[in-house]
């Protein structure tokens, strides 16, 4: 028998068709597919949306840069499209957000407030980012050829 938290890690942590994230490219059904994407292309729009206009800022270090605001709204642009057609290039293009974050940090660096623990923190979430990504890529090239309805 399954107690209460069992059934609520089930119904909203794991679920085999809502968050298929450890099931092969190859063996995911085309329902399975358009959950993970859209969970993706959601997480990665509202980031980037948010983070568009946050590079406006003049109170950030690197002080009102439009080409980062520039960036983060094409990404934002890029999720949504993500999100209604799966298209691969679409995919490819929310994937470069990692590679752009850790290309941040390089060239600008991190705020001065941040400890070290913080910063490692960060970059780990960044290169954890780009790997799930690969995946995500993945997983809209291979979606005109998964079964299943959508």
């Amino acid at each position: 028998m399954d107690s209460e938290w069992e059934k609520l890690v089930k119904r909203y942590v794991w679920n085999d068709e809502r968050t298929p994230y450890f099931t092969r490219v190859a063996n995911l059904s085309r329902r399975q597919a358009h959950y993970e994407l859209f969970g993706y292309a959601l997480l990665v729009g509202v980031l980037a949306g948010v983070l568009s206009v946050a590079a406006l800022s003049v109170g950030l270090p690197h002080a009102d840069a439009g080409g980062v605001s520039l960036y983060a709204f094409t990404v934002c642009c890029a999720a949504i499209l993500l999100g209604a057609t799966r298209h691969p290039w679409a995919a490819l293009w929310c994937a470069s957000a990692p590679l752009a974050l850790l290309a941040y940090f390089a060239v600008w660096g991190f705020h001065p407030a941040l400890e070290s623990l913080e910063k490692v923190l960060l970059v780990l979430i960044a290169v954890v980012w780009l790997l799930y990504s690969r995946r995500t890529v993945a997983v809209a090239r291979a979606w005109e050829g998964l079964s299943g309805p959508d």
